[in-house]
């Protein structure tokens, strides 16, 4: 618990002593009464505790993690609680989650990705390297017969599957290039066609 938490529940804990015993002072003559409503407003604090611990997985669950408008080409991605962008793209018919990444040259998949995607381990090649934040990664090329995010499906691009342990496959400027408009405005990616 970081000293912000332990300092909310103890602010949290005097208010629920202070309407305590304001309820006990005002209804002291009838005791049953009394313990209905402390039992009722612990309930309620208890609840009131519960949502603002809770909040953070709430909001996960109930806003959307890939929003899709696909009129007039145009495609919306909200933020997600950690500030980075996901796209959800059909990788040879896969679905798979990448993170947009403006910092990478191309787009980059996690060894496990390009399996699912229907890319043999075995093929793969790992001629080239890559400078990343985690310094330098070998990279195998490889050709991707479709990309697709909503409306929009490219064929035959190029990608690299990464040698080391990585996270997240990534969505870089190879593939972000082939929008006509990249802005980030409001806590939402927009990409136009």
């Amino acid at each position: 618990m970081t000293g912000d938490q332990t300092a909310e529940l103890v602010y949290l804990s005097v208010i629920g002593l202070v309407l305590a015993f304001w309820l006990f002072a005002r209804t002291r003559l009838r005791l049953g009464q009394t313990m209905q409503y402390l039992a009722v407003w612990g309930l309620i604090f208890l609840g009131a505790i519960a949502v603002v611990g809770l909040w953070d997985d709430i909001r996960g669950t109930v806003v959307p993690r890939q929003a899709m408008f696909d009129t007039d080409g145009r495609i919306e991605l909200p933020r997600a609680r950690d500030g980075h962008y996901y796209a959800t793209l059909d990788v040879n018919g896969v679905p798979t989650r990448f993170v947009v990444d403006t910092g990478a040259s191309v787009v980059v998949l996690t060894q496990e990705d390009a399996q699912r995607a229907g890319i043999e381990p075995k093929d793969l090649v790992f001629l080239s390297e890559a400078m990343t934040a985690n310094g330098v990664v070998r990279t195998a090329p490889v050709r991707l017969d479709s990309l697709a995010i909503g409306p929009f499906e490219d064929r035959n691009l190029r990608a690299f599957v990464n040698g080391g342990d990585m996270n997240e496959s990534l969505l870089g400027m190879s593939y972000l290039q082939r929008f006509d408009r990249l802005e980030i405005s409001g806590g939402r990616l927009v990409l136009e066609r």
